[in-house]
């Protein structure tokens, strides 16, 4: 079925040279004439619009491949450039268990990863990595805006959003007090660049990642609509790109943003073949903890001795990562989302008696 959703990659208008045997080009299956198997596959590319798409896989076909085992399919692009026409494909990989990793031109395609999850009727976390929040409590849903339509519909499946790098002069004050009263994440790019690693817990509790390339400066991604000079370095985005790979609860990314015909020397695609490779790289050493088993997690209880109140956190031995469970009752639907993932720094707090920021968000979503 997913030939009639896809077509295949041009190999003839990327390059004819062979690529080594440990490059990436010649390691992968790639939709060529026919669909290659699919048995056991893990990840696939994804293309909207073939010229973008192509532009990527020039940069990224002669990276190292270093992922030993590790079944990675090209499968070429959608026919049509439609969020309506990506959402079955998207929606056949994962039935599939095979990971999409998308690449297109506008951030709203994250509605095509949303919406294909959907149809699993699971409750949904939507981490986004942007410059902007593409919402407005005041301004109809429309253009920039698109996640209007998931935050206003009441039929919607959202059950969180995380925002990462957002700046504060591209945003009006009223988004940023909506997000607080609604109990939602968001980082912005000052206190994510002072510490990275407390991006880490945020993005593992995502099931679809989202990222606009016009959170990085435009020195490192020129080729994007409004670049700007401020924003995550590509070191930085990379290691972002990572923690979304680790993550055995993400099971779709989607890079956007990248425009090729403002592309210097190709810069902007080399960015976005090294976000690709290290989020692979991330996949390759997921450690299969929560929430696909709690074997091998360690329980420890925190006494708030002066509230007679317990906390009760688990750590992985497999990892070294860490999760707060959440301290009320939870319906079987909400039990993909019972522990919260956290850090070291959060138990620490626990330990000298103060509630975690992240815990008391997460407590106040489900109460």
């Amino acid at each position: 079925m997913l030939d009639n959703w896809l077509s295949p990659v041009n190999l003839a208008a990327l390059s004819s040279d062979q690529f080594e045997s440990k490059q990436l080009g010649s390691q992968m299956r790639i939709f060529n004439r026919r669909l290659p198997p699919l048995e056991d596959v893990q990840i696939a590319l994804l293309g909207i619009e073939e010229q973008r798409a192509n532009a990527v896989r020039r940069a990224l076909y002669p990276l190292s491949f270093s992922f030993e085992g590790l079944a990675i399919a090209d499968l070429g692009n959608v026919r049509r450039r439609k969020v309506s026409f990506l959402i079955p494909a998207v929606k056949e990989l994962m039935d599939s268990r095979i990971f999409p990793i998308i690449i297109g031109a506008d951030t709203a395609f994250t509605m095509a990863q949303y919406k294909a999850f959907q149809s699993l009727e699971q409750l949904i976390s939507l981490v986004l990595v942007d410059e902007r929040l593409r919402f407005s409590p005041e301004t109809p849903g429309k253009g920039q805006y698109f996640l209007n339509e998931l935050i206003e519909n009441k039929q919607s499946k959202l059950f969180h959003l995380g925002f990462i790098g957002s700046q504060s002069h591209f945003t009006d004050p009223a988004s940023f007090d909506f997000l607080e009263k609604h109990h939602y994440d968001c980082i912005r790019l000052g206190r994510a660049r002072a510490d990275l690693s407390e991006l880490e817990p945020v993005i593992r509790d995502a099931d679809l990642l989202s990222f606009n390339l016009a959170g990085l400066k435009s020195a490192d991604a020129p080729a994007v609509d409004q670049p700007s000079p401020s924003g995550f370095t590509l070191e930085e985005a990379c290691q972002i790109s990572r923690y979304g790979g680790m993550s055995d609860k993400l099971k779709s990314f989607g890079i956007y943003g990248f425009q090729p015909s403002k592309d210097r020397e190709g810069q902007t695609a080399a960015a976005v073949a090294q976000l690709i490779w290290y989020f692979i790289e991330g996949f390759y050493n997921r450690k299969a903890d929560f929430p696909v088993s709690m074997t091998g997690l360690v329980e420890y209880i925190v006494d708030f001795k002066k509230t007679d109140y317990q906390l009760t956190f688990w750590k992985s031995q497999k990892s070294g990562r860490w999760w707060m469970q959440v301290p009320v009752k939870t319906e079987e639907t909400y039990q993909r989302h019972r522990l919260i993932p956290c850090s070291y720094q959060d138990y620490k707090l626990a330990c000298q008696e103060e509630l975690p920021e992240r815990l008391l968000n997460a407590y106040k979503r489900f109460s």
